[in-house]
């Protein structure tokens, strides 16, 4: 385990799990990297060096931080109108949790967006004054008209790009489809957007896209949950908000540098949920990349990185991998390195350990697995695949009983009849709540940490 730390900066720790050994002519190195950030937004970091701290920033009392709250106005709002009244209610209760000093602004959704609170292309310094004027403004919102979320994200993205702060988080609320502008045009807000803010989405109700919703949050390093009674709303807005206002790091890499003749096959990461980050490397230098891991509080995550060595003979070893946590600095000076693990390779002819599996490695290939066969099951069986829609939750309920991951297995319960948990022997229910079927999809990335 390898640290990096300042009396200003929190700490950061990497841990690398993994079995070293390979079998003669044995190419592939799987490890899982453990990042783990203390002394930020709960118990008392302050900004790292070469941060903007604002005036208003107290240090141990999280970030210099921007937000936007998207709220869905769409017409379909008024279906039933109790849950337009839930939104009202749900982002007051969001702006209620604002730490003051915060800078934040609401935009209304519909096939175009429009600034609710502060306007005029400007963002709110969080105090009683303008907590209350916002509550206010809320009132005006009403349901009417189409969606065309890449509209909304692309002002979130132009009001917080004009603010001078460390964080950048929008939270986007939803009731439809995306149904007023083409799959083409989210898919290019998106790419415009990342990397620039992060972003929590929450489908409400059940008429919505789940795919649509979780694109958002993977694409911009959020989180995606469905809220099918609107009257969770107020709940869910407060936690996303008190869980934006405990971020103290922002635009932290996972750089991953390997010596010649290594090629990475995949970077994953596997907890709290699963999201592939293969894509999204960018170049850093010879034989380094950089994986975007978004803001960071007090908390920590998995991440599985799987390389293909070349070939070596036995009693050989060679550096796989080398991991490193980087923030860059913001003047354009040499970025940090806040924490470091090697990733290793030895060529051995002992059976034994060459084919043992590292317990954290085998856990969460399983949860990944986990994640795609609920995913290919459900796809199936809106199909009308039957069979296959059997086979793969079948096997999504063997995988989620032998992990212990019990909330995935209860949300599994809902949409197939166990008959074999063990074996993964399932029939399929004839009737499936359309909340229950839509909670599953968009649910089955989160994942369970290894057991101790």
């Amino acid at each position: 385990m390898a640290n990096f730390s300042k009396s200003n900066v929190p700490q950061f720790s990497v841990e690398v799990y993994q079995n070293e050994y390979l079998p003669e002519g044995g190419r592939e190195v799987n490890a899982i990297v453990t990042v783990t950030s203390t002394g930020g937004g709960t118990t008392g970091g302050v900004p790292l060096s070469g941060a903007a701290a604002s005036p208003e920033h107290v240090p141990g009392r999280g970030p210099n931080a921007a937000v936007v709250i998207m709220v869905d106005c769409s017409g379909s709002m008024d279906y039933p109108p109790t849950k337009m009244r839930n939104a009202r209610d749900a982002t007051a209760a969001a702006i209620d949790t604002l730490r003051d000093g915060t800078s934040f602004a609401v935009v209304g959704g519909t096939h175009v967006a429009k600034e609710v609170y502060p306007g005029n292309g400007r963002l709110a310094l969080a105090d009683a004054r303008t907590k209350a004027q916002a509550k206010e403004a809320l009132r005006a919102l009403s349901a009417g008209g189409g969606t065309a979320i890449g509209t909304w994200l692309r002002l979130t993205d132009r009001l917080l790009g004009a603010a001078d702060v460390d964080i950048r988080h929008g939270i986007l609320l939803t009731d439809g489809r995306n149904e007023h502008e083409a799959p083409e045009d989210l898919r290019a807000a998106l790419d415009s957007c990342a990397g620039r803010f992060t972003c929590d989405a929450r489908g409400v109700g059940t008429d919505w896209e789940v795919k649509e919703v979780t694109a958002i949050a993977s694409a911009l390093l959020g989180t995606a949950d469905i809220v099918a009674d609107p009257a969770g709303l107020a709940a869910d807005f407060t936690q996303m908000m008190e869980n934006a206002m405990g971020k103290e790091v922002a635009d932290v890499a996972l750089r991953l540098w390997t010596p010649v003749g290594v090629e990475i096959k995949f970077v994953k990461q596997v907890a709290p949920t699963v999201v592939d980050l293969t894509g999204r490397r960018t170049e850093a230098g010879p034989r380094a990349g950089d994986y975007p891991t978004g803001s960071w509080g007090d908390e920590s995550r998995d991440y599985h990185v799987c390389v293909t060595v070349p070939q070596a003979g036995i009693g050989q070893e060679m550096l796989a991998s080398r991991v490193s946590l980087i923030l860059p600095d913001p003047s354009g000076g040499a970025p940090q390195t806040l924490s470091q693990g090697l990733v290793r390779a030895v060529w051995t002819e002992d059976m034994v350990a060459s084919t043992s599996i590292n317990p954290q490695v085998a856990h969460y290939t399983g949860q990944a697995e986990l994640a795609q066969v609920i995913q290919q099951g459900l796809d199936a069986r809106k199909s009308g695949d039957f069979d296959g829609a059997t086979a793969k939750l079948g096997r999504a309920v063997q995988l989620a009983s032998a992990s212990g991951n019990e909330d995935t297995a209860k949300l599994l319960s809902k949409v197939v009849d166990v008959v074999d948990a063990a074996t993964g022997t399932v029939r399929l229910k004839a009737k499936v709540a359309d909340a229950d079927e839509m909670t599953l999809e968009t649910r089955s990335t989160k994942t369970v940490r290894v057991k101790k």
